[in-house]
């Protein structure tokens, strides 16, 4: 296990760390700076080595278009190797990215990754790039087109049922705590069909806390008093220790200690999501072994969750589980 998190008190340096979307990831954060300085070498041999490992192509290439001068530089790559299928996907990632800011037309966007996808058939990075471009701008329809394709191309793709659960949860958004939303649905499915140590096994807890970011949009998650007064917002005791959480938490848990993935690119997204609904179930000696394995990989949602200041809710929460407050 990891070392316990530095104890609470003035703020350090080490604690940018936080929210890092690398999430540990020591080649990309290093390949990560030089792209930023124009050095695109290095960038386009971390893409070569990670091959067809979807999810962590997926991630990595996230990480680096995310940046905001990753499209002037992608774009030099690209004019230096016009062959070059990462460099495509990385500029069509990179203007999906500008698009979502307001600063490129989301048809240019949305033509990028169209030519990314046909360069290479087989990747479903390109799509999830469109994948997450209509999760703003397109129809339902559009979206789950769009999710479809990247599944045909890797059916356990982590950031794409992510985003799945992210949207369906928004359906419906005043019909309370219906047991047989969607998104349960959804994410039951997904987690049934997946392998035993596919981490999709926590996709129930993250559209648990999916929906209550609709439902209790304003309200207070956990740990301040309640819901808020937020019109038809559940309780946390409601939401949190229901029977249908009660289900999904302990069989999340029980995979992780089983089966956690630790080589897989974004599992401290589940581990984050697992520890929040841990300690908001009241469970924190379970929490807190899930804060060790976090270290400082925290991960913005769900403690921003459902209008909270993330890095405060995180440190708030890490501290009420290590006993440390």
């Amino acid at each position: 296990m990891s070392p316990p998190p530095p104890p609470l008190g003035r703020p350090r340096k080490k604690d940018a760390l936080l929210f890092d979307p690398a999430l540990g990831d020591d080649e990309l954060v290093l390949v990560r700076g030089q792209f930023a300085q124009g050095r695109w070498s290095r960038a386009r041999s971390l893409l070569v080595e990670t091959g067809d490992d979807w999810d962590r192509r997926g991630h990595r290439v996230v990480v680096l278009a995310e940046a905001t001068t990753s499209a002037a530089w992608a774009r030099e790559w690209l004019l230096a190797e016009p062959e070059s299928a990462d460099a495509a996907t990385l500029l069509a990632c990179a203007g999906v990215f500008r698009a979502l800011r307001g600063k490129e037309s989301p048809a240019a966007a949305e033509q990028a990754c169209r030519a990314a996808a046909a360069l290479v058939p087989a990747d479903p990075t390109p799509w999830l790039g469109l994948l997450l471009l209509s999760r703003t701008y397109g129809t339902d329809e559009e979206f789950t087109r769009y999710f479809d394709q990247v599944r045909a191309r890797h059916r356990e793709h982590h950031h794409a049922h992510h985003v799945m659960v992210s949207r369906l949860a928004e359906r419906s958004p005043g019909g309370g705590q219906d047991p047989l939303h969607e998104v349960y649905d959804f994410a039951a499915w997904a987690a049934e069909e997946a392998p035993a140590d596919s981490p999709l096994a926590v996709l129930p807890v993250i559209a648990h806390a999916e929906r209550y970011r609709v439902l209790a949009k304003g309200a207070v998650v956990c740990g301040g008093g309640g819901a808020g007064g937020s019109t038809g917002a559940p309780s946390p005791a409601e939401h949190w220790s229901g029977r249908r959480a009660r289900q999904v938490l302990k069989a999340a848990f029980d995979w992780w200690l089983e089966w956690e993935r630790e080589d897989h690119p974004r599992n401290r997204i589940d581990l984050n999501f697992l520890a929040h609904a841990k300690l908001c179930e009241g469970r924190k000696a379970e929490a807190a072994a899930l804060f060790h394995r976090i270290g400082r990989h925290a991960t913005p949602a769900p403690w921003s969750y459902p209008d909270l200041d993330p890095y405060q809710a995180f440190l708030a929460a890490r501290s009420a589980a290590l006993g440390s407050a």
